[in-house]
């Protein structure tokens, strides 16, 4: 089969995947705290293309590309107001620090949407809507007594946010290049607030018609390639 095919197909593909990363962003474009993520894609094999006397030229010819990963913007939304006592806008930088009572993972999350709930202990405890602890600048669980919180919610930045991992309710998880978790002393917290999502709904929509408009095209390609084969196996015949 030409390769065409292949690279056309492949293209498709990759259009069909941003094409979901976009959706996903515009779903999320009123949950409190969601960041928006792109797509970025990698090159596959490529080769330098020979001229017929067999020297180089400066063409090159591959099979297209692939989503290789996505990326997540981490650039504070506005913050809107709530009057709720639980609630929490992070307005700078960093990350609220939860853990799972379960298995006692840590995650982080800038969806600042807290309650309280009753626990085991017979203590109130602020959570999240996922029901994990929200835990303080000490890193320890935050009580609530009479309706007050007995320590604000910590923050906690990394020295590189690239290539946190997305882990679902809203929440990432560091990878080893991001390092250790370092408190933020004097955060820009705001109570009785929560952030919005940074999604441009008009970015989005812009890249929603250029992902329709490659895969269409790329759809073409993959007619013609097919249309090409058949031409020259009915030829053989």
């Amino acid at each position: 089969m030409d390769t065409s095919f292949y690279t056309a197909a492949r293209g498709a593909m990759s259009q069909q995947e941003r094409m979901n990363v976009v959706a996903n962003n515009i779903a999320n474009l009123n949950t409190t705290g969601y960041k928006t993520q792109s797509s970025v894609f990698m090159d596959l094999m490529y080769y330098n293309m020979r001229a017929p006397e067999g020297e180089l030229t400066r063409l090159k010819a591959g099979t297209g590309v692939m989503q290789e990963r996505t990326n997540i913007d981490f650039s504070s939304g506005g913050p809107g107001v709530t009057g709720q006592p639980y609630d929490y806008a992070l307005t700078g930088e960093g990350f609220f620090m939860v853990r799972d009572p379960a298995s006692g993972e840590i995650t982080y999350t800038r969806d600042g949407h807290f309650s309280m709930s009753l626990r085991a202990d017979g203590g109130m405890y602020l959570i999240t809507d996922s029901g994990k602890l929200v835990l303080d600048g000490n890193r320890r669980p935050i009580r609530v007594t009479d309706g007050e919180v007995s320590a604000e919610p910590g923050v906690f930045t990394f020295v590189n946010t690239n290539g946190m991992l997305a882990v679902g309710n809203n929440e990432f998880s560091p990878v080893a290049k991001n390092g250790a978790p370092i408190r933020i002393e004097n955060p820009d917290l705001k109570n009785g607030y929560l952030e919005m999502s940074n999604v441009d709904l008009a970015e989005e929509m812009s890249k929603t018609i250029e992902s329709s408009r490659a895969y269409a095209y790329a759809l073409k390609m993959v007619q013609t390639s097919d249309e090409v084969e058949q031409t020259i196996n009915n030829l053989r015949g």
